[in-house]
Formats: C-alpha cells, sequence, structure tokens
C-alpha cells in the first residue's frame, strides 16, 4: 500500500458516472483521488494542485484530451498522462503518446486493468525520481565533467561553464599546454543541450593544411590521388552535437576562409563534390596562443577571430592554483592505482612538498604523468620524492627542498607534530595567527592522518 498512497490521480471526464466509478474504485485501492469535468476546470485545479498521475478523456467538449495533455506537460513536464479513448479514436491516442503520453486504454475497459496500467506509471516515476537523486548525489560526489579543483581560479572557470553550457554561443577556451583545455571542451558539451549527440575532436596542429580539409571537409571518391572512396568530414560529423577544434591558431589562412564560411552559411561541400549539405553544430575551440597578435601579424584572420570569440574562458596554469595540487595528486592516485590493479598509496610529507614546489610547466598534464609514473614504481604503499620524475636529490639527505614552500612546508608539518597537531599551540611557535596556519595546512595539504 505504500506505492499506492503515495500516488495522487486527477480522473478528467465530461460524463459524470465515468468519474463517480473510477474515483470510488481507486479511493477503494488506496489512491489520492480527484476529478474534473473539462480542460478549463483541470487546468484551474492546476493553479494550486498536483498529480502524479492524469487519467484523461480523448473525447471532450471544448479542450480534447490531446490539448489538455499539452497544457499540462507546459505546467508539469514529468507528468504521467494515461489516455482514455474509444476505439473510433485509438489514432488520437497514438498522437498523444508520441507527445508524451505514458500510456492509453480503450474503453469500454475493466478497471483492473486500468489500475495495473496506473501502478505501473507510478512505479516508473517513482524509479525515474529515484535515478535522478541519485544522479544527483554521484554528481556531488564526483569531480564536475573531469574537472578537478576547489581554487577560486577553478571555480570561476566552473561558473563560466554552467553559464555558457546551455546556449549554443561559440566559445573559445585559452590556456597553456597541458592545463586541461579538451577537458573543458567536453564539460561544455556534456552539460549542453547537445550531450546526446556526439562531440567530434580535431586536433587542428597534428594535421598538414591539405589533409586537415579532408579531414574537416570530407571527400568524394576520386578527389584526390589515393582517394578510392567518399568519407564523411569532422565537420558532417559533428551535425547535431558540438565540434571542438584544439590549436585553432595553428590552421592556415584558406581554411579560416572556409571555416568562416561553414559557420556563417551552415553548409558544408565535400572536398571534391558539388552538393551542399546542411550542418548544425556547436563550435568549441581552444588555443595556447595569442590570437590578438596572429591577427596584428596578418596570420590570423580578423574576421575569423571575432566569429571565434564570442564568449572566451582562460584556463588558469597549474603554478597558479597550488591549493588544488593536493586534490589533483588523490584524484590520479585513485585512476591509476585502479587501472594498474594496486592498493592506493599516501603521499609523504616530503614527497607532498616537491609536488607543492614545483613550478609544473607541463601543468596537469605533467602532474598526470608524473602519478602515472609512481604508482607503477611505488613498492611500499608511499609515494617517495625519488619516484617522481623531477627529483634530482636521490644523493642528498633527506631533508627539506631548496625551494621556500618546501622548506616551509615541512617545518610547518614538524611543529604541528611537535605541538600534537594543537592549532593554537603550533600557531604560538610559528609566530603567526590560526587563520593563516589553516590556509598553509589547506595550501601544502597538511592532515593528522599523515
Amino acid at each position: 500500500m505504500e506505492t499506492k498512497s503515495k500516488a495522487r490521480i486527477l480522473i478528467v471526464d465530461d460524463e459524470l458516472i465515468v468519474r463517480k466509478s473510477l474515483a470510488s474504485w481507486f479511493q477503494e485501492e488506496g489512491y489520492s483521488v480527484d476529478v474534473a469535468e473539462s480542460g478549463k476546470q483541470t487546468l484551474e485545479k492546476l493553479v494550486e494542485n498536483d498529480w502524479d498521475i492524469f487519467l484523461l478523456d480523448i473525447k471532450m467538449p471544448g479542450m480534447d484530451g490531446l490539448e489538455l495533455q499539452r497544457k499540462i506537460k507546459e505546467i508539469h513536464p514529468n507528468a504521467s498522462v494515461i489516455i482514455m479513448t474509444a476505439y473510433a479514436s485509438v489514432e488520437t491516442a497514438v498522437e498523444a503518446m508520441k507527445q508524451g503520453a505514458y500510456d492509453y486504454i480503450v474503453k469500454p475497459f475493466e478497471p483492473d486493468d486500468l489500475e495495473h496500467m496506473v501502478r505501473n506509471a507510478t512505479e516508473r516515476k517513482q524509479l525515474m525520481t529515484a535515478n535522478s537523486q541519485l544522479r544527483e548525489k554521484i554528481e556531488e560526489m564526483s569531480p564536475y565533467h573531469g574537472i578537478v579543483g576547489k581554487s577560486q581560479a577553478i571555480r570561476k572557470v566552473l561558473e563560466e561553464i554552467r553559464m555558457v553550457a546551455e546556449s549554443d554561443t561559440t566559445v573559445l577556451i585559452r590556456g597553456e599546454s597541458g592545463t586541461g583545455k579538451e577537458v573543458v571542451a567536453r564539460a561544455i558539451h556534456a552539460t549542453s543541450l547537445r550531450r546526446y549527440m556526439p562531440i567530434v575532436v580535431v586536433n587542428c596542429g597534428a594535421l598538414a593544411e591539405g589533409v586537415l580539409e579532408s579531414e574537416l571537409f570530407g571527400h568524394e571518391k576520386g578527389a584526390f590521388t589515393g582517394a578510392h572512396y567518399r568519407r564523411k568530414g569532422k565537420l558532417e560529423m559533428a551535425d547535431g552535437g558540438t565540434l571542438f577544434l584544439d590549436e585553432i591558431g595553428d590552421i592556415g589562412l584558406k581554411t579560416q576562409v572556409d571555416l568562416l564560411r561553414v559557420l556563417e552559411e551552415k553548409k558544408i561541400c565535400r572536398v571534391g563534390g558539388n552538393t551542399y549539405l546542411p550542418v548544425d553544430f556547436r563550435l568549441v575551440t581552444a588555443t595556447n596562443k595569442s590570437l590578438e597578435e596572429m591577427v596584428s601579424e596578418g596570420t590570423f584572420r580578423e574576421d575569423f577571430y571575432y566569429r571565434l570569440n564570442v564568449y572566451s574562458i582562460s584556463i588558469p596554469p597549474l603554478r597558479q592554483r597550488t591549493e588544488d595540487v593536493p586534490l589533483l595528486v588523490d584524484h590520479f592516485l585513485r585512476r591509476f592505482s585502479n587501472s594498474m590493479n594496486k592498493p592506493v598509496p599516501s603521499v609523504s610529507q616530503e614527497a607532498m612538498a616537491l609536488l607543492l614546489g614545483h613550478d609544473w610547466p607541463g601543468n596537469v598534464r605533467e602532474l598526470q604523468n608524473a602519478m602515472e609514473r609512481a604508482v607503477l614504481i611505488s613498492q611500499g604503499g608511499e609515494i617517495v620524492p625519488e619516484a617522481l620524475p623531477f627529483y634530482s636529490g636521490a644523493s642528498q639527505p633527506a631533508g627539506p627542498g631548496k625551494s621556500l614552500a618546501e622548506a616551509e612546508s615541512v617545518h610547518i608539518h614538524k611543529v604541528l607534530q611537535e605541538s600534537e597537531w594543537n592549532i593554537s599551540r603550533a600557531a604560538r611557535l610559528l609566530q603567526i595567527d590560526r587563520v593563516t596556519l589553516y590556509n598553509k595546512m589547506k595550501r601544502y595539504g597538511l592532515r593528522r592522518d599523515q
């Protein structure tokens, strides 16, 4: 009875006997029931009430069941609608299902059959709600589509992704090599209205100009030597979805002109062909170059630049968000430990100091590679400095590194241990206030369980 007690049903039929008999039946079965005699009365009731299941008669004077369903869906998109129809109106009922009805039943029917249908619709609705709640909880616990960090800089990037995702605006992602520009592009696609269609990725810097043209536009059979078959291009494959062009600053002027024409006309022609094909995709591009300087030098078209730079997202280098390093380290350690079927190792204080003091010229990609190597060669369940690829003190006695950050991290950790992790006492010994100490502990990833 628990499932039924939570199901609220609205019965809409212009015949009084139908409303009364169905209401009596479902109330006896434990459902909460209300009735309406017309579409107009239903909409009036919807102002202050909501129901889980709507039983709609397809043929009613004034507003019929099909039109009423559309209006209900506008107010409550997730409403479950069951259409009650005579045999002659089955085609209309099928049309209602195409527009989102859960099911239909043909009059005359057995109340047991309708009750079975209502029970299934209720269970389906509850399952959808549970799945939605589970998905929200997973999203809360997981990195935002692969983007890891809690620094102010990365929170700004996440907010910009959320702001631009549901539009079709062209986005230009800027950042140094290895900062995660493709990850941001995929996050934009995954939260956009096009997320159920493909995202097609093209690395423009990895292809010669002639090859890039064929890669983007495709070609017809015989278009050039070696073109033995017709081939779809990336622009055609991205139809309905998102096209991500990485290293957009590396494409030549002719390809820039061709792409600009596609963006304006929304159609393409394969290399060697003469038929124009309509395309509809959202364009996201990325670069680690200054396109503004390239425009002034004449190597990048100004009109194409303005077409790409409708909205720009800048990803900070890792050296500017060192507070994210411990989170990224943990993220990559778990990933590679799982893929290598090894226990997740801990990170020694000395190794963490090195990680925090490193400049990371290769940014997140360099950190990812460092953690993969560290997991691979770690033996004792702990990442030590010697496991890091940039460690250069193997012949030196263990101790603080050369940078000020490394020395400070080791010293603070030593004082915290001496004071048995009493923050007030440690702050007095260090001659700093507690807030400053907390900030430094956060920056260096210092935790008592280490």
